[in-house]
């Protein structure tokens, strides 16, 4: 399987805790919308055995292959060994993720969360990962648990890295404008585009000012 690439543009977070059902429909109308990449958040329902995890991933992998975008699972590497997930996403720096490269036998996107700590954007830079997210620009109930990230940490990261960049953290299309200084790639959103009536209208309206921004810097 080709490694795919990270370049930019809308990247939905799956909250799997919520029914499924409503899950899985909500994902095709984001699809229809123009979503770039998918991870599926480490949130799943407390009752969920591993084969159940397993279950959800592969119905999601099935759905988006026509659109060939990459699949992520969010810390529980592990899964990339029994799925065809396309790699994964840390919130933290791994142990030791060589031990990891070697135990999943295949090529995988990797990514990592990064609030204002300078030496993971260069720990990630050295280890060869695919994409930065940061986390949070803005408070949000998803989150509570990350400090908010200062523009000059974003500033500072181009000084780092050419990796592609992500905002991320209570992104709405109405404050995403607000970043128009920052050199980023693409935006993570949970709940501006799970909990909308319309999920394929809110990907368009997050992708239309994405656009903008992109083509002002």
């Amino acid at each position: 399987m080709m490694k795919k690439e990270i370049k930019g543009g809308i990247y939905l977070v799956l909250d799997p805790s919520i029914n499924q059902k409503e899950l899985l429909e909500k994902l095709k109308q984001a699809l229809d919308g123009g979503v770039d990449i998918i991870q599926i958040w480490n949130h799943w329902p407390e009752s969920f055995s591993q084969s159940d995890k397993i279950g959800v991933i592969e119905e999601i992998v099935e759905i988006t292959q026509k659109y060939s975008i990459p699949v992520l699972i969010n810390d529980d590497w592990e899964l990339l060994k029994e799925t065809d997930l396309d790699g994964v996403h840390f919130d933290e720096i791994p142990e030791s993720f060589e031990e990891i490269q070697t135990e999943i036998w295949r090529e995988f996107i990797a990514g990592i969360t990064c609030s204002n700590d300078v030496e993971i954007i260069q720990w990630a830079d050295d280890h060869n990962f695919d994409y930065i997210s940061f986390c949070s620009m803005f408070p949000s109930k998803s989150v509570d648990t990350c400090e908010i990230v200062r523009p000059e940490t974003v500033q500072k990261t181009r000084e780092i890295t050419n990796l592609p960049l992500f905002v991320s953290g209570g992104i709405t299309t109405e404050n995403l404008g607000d970043l128009n200084e920052l050199d980023f790639q693409g935006v993570a959103v949970i709940s501006g585009i799970l909990s909308s009536d319309s999920p394929e209208k809110s990907v368009t309206e997050y992708q239309e000012v994405l656009n903008n921004l992109n083509s002002i810097s």
